[in-house]
């Protein structure tokens, strides 16, 4: 039982990296140096000041870009490579402790999390910017940030609830990601069949 709530917080933690790469490595950091979880070696590096502070300036630069347009879709395409990096480093900070499962596996499995869900967010975000003119941007930047932190601190106090959020999550951006695709061939075939007929 133990090693499915170790493994849960780290899915959890890694999937919070996809909406946000620096909040979950930035909460857990300052948990740490907080004495509220404990890192073991390397990962106590997290706690250090200097990477705090490091942290803390990524951060803010990523919540206030994410708010701008056209930065915001440089952004995402960094958070290509920088979230499934920062995803595998929490998600093994995470599960330090587990001795039946190879770290190999524990970072492969979070960094398909932090990439799949960056993936969808960089899919996700283009559609809600045509069909809202870009009004939406804003707001829908905001939830990411909130439900990364709220989701991090419950990877860390409520493994299992984490988890499920984060399943919840990767369903709802399927299903998502599947209706726009079906969308988009259609307004294709429908552009085809009119240049075929004129």
């Amino acid at each position: 039982m133990e090693t499915i709530i170790t493994l849960a917080s780290s899915l959890g933690l890694a999937t919070a990296t996809g909406l946000n790469a620096y909040l979950p490595l930035l909460t857990v950091s300052v948990l740490s140096r907080l004495g509220l979880i404990q890192l073991g070696e390397p990962f106590d590096l997290l706690a250090h000041p200097i990477t705090m502070i490091v942290l803390a300036i990524l951060a803010i630069i990523d919540f206030i870009g994410d708010k701008v347009p056209a930065v915001d879709s440089v952004l995402h395409i960094i958070g290509l490579v920088i979230s499934p990096i920062a995803g595998a480093i929490v998600a093994l900070a995470a599960a330090q402790d587990i001795i039946t499962i190879h770290p190999a596996i524990v970072a492969v499995a979070a960094i398909i999390a932090a990439a799949g869900t960056q993936g969808a967010r960089a899919s996700i975000r283009p559609a809600v910017t045509a069909a809202t003119g870009g009004t939406a941007n804003t707001f829908l930047s905001f939830l990411e940030d909130a439900i990364s932190f709220v989701l991090s601190l419950l990877a860390i106090f409520v493994p299992i609830l984490a988890l499920i959020i984060a399943l919840v999550l990767a369903f709802i951006a399927y299903r998502f990601i599947r209706g726009a695709a079906r969308v988009w061939r259609e307004a294709r075939l429908r552009r085809n069949g009119i240049s075929r007929v004129s």
